[in-house]
């Protein structure tokens, strides 16, 4: 099991929170989610998926990942 963190952009409510969150869970390995919107840190609980993987999907639901 791993971990990892990586800040996102244009996370500015819950509903944006929310996006990433059930976005992420439709992926095979992810454990659990955690989006903190002031900071716009995303973190990640996984196994079995690297955090490369994780980032594109966070992209490619429109919140660009660094």
């Amino acid at each position: 099991m791993s971990q990892f963190s990586f800040k996102a952009e244009n996370i500015k409510c819950g509903g944006c929170a929310s996006t990433i969150e059930n976005g992420l869970k439709e992926l095979a390995g992810i454990e659990e989610v955690s989006v903190n919107i002031e900071t716009g840190e995303v973190s990640v609980t996984a196994e079995g998926i690297d955090e490369s993987a994780v980032k594109q999907k966070v992209t490619e639901l429109g919140y660009p990942a660094q």
